[in-house]
């Protein structure tokens, strides 16, 4: 009988072709999050957010790349607001003020440059 609180084990990535928006589900009312890469020069992050969650307004010390893969969401950098559907970027410069809202489901990949 399986545990109900054991976790599945990760699928290994390194030399296998994945669907990005395949390795991460959505959870009612959260935003959960899974680290592809995690390295001193930077990391990639997968994130899926649920309606209406998001992160509130922080700062980075690094620029981070935002790239849209499911769903819709509310970028604001420096107080300006975008709109991102799949398949949209945006860039977020270092040092300046960020919010992430979910205005439907959705699933990015966040990849931020240390160097």
């Amino acid at each position: 009988m399986e545990q109900p609180n054991k976790r599945k084990p990760r699928r290994k990535l390194y030399s296998e072709a994945a669907r990005l928006s395949g390795l991460i589900d959505y959870q009612e009312a959260a935003v959960v999050s899974r680290t592809l890469i995690d390295k001193k020069t930077g990391t990639v992050t997968l994130f899926a957010f649920d309606e209406k969650q998001g992160l509130s307004e922080h700062k980075a010390p690094f620029d981070a790349m935002v790239h849209v893969l499911d769903g819709e969401a509310e970028i604001v950098i420096s107080s300006k607001s975008h709109r991102l559907k799949e398949g949209d970027m945006i860039i977020m410069p270092a040092n300046e003020p960020h919010a992430v809202k979910a205005v439907t489901r959705f699933k990015m990949v966040l990849t931020m440059i240390r160097s």
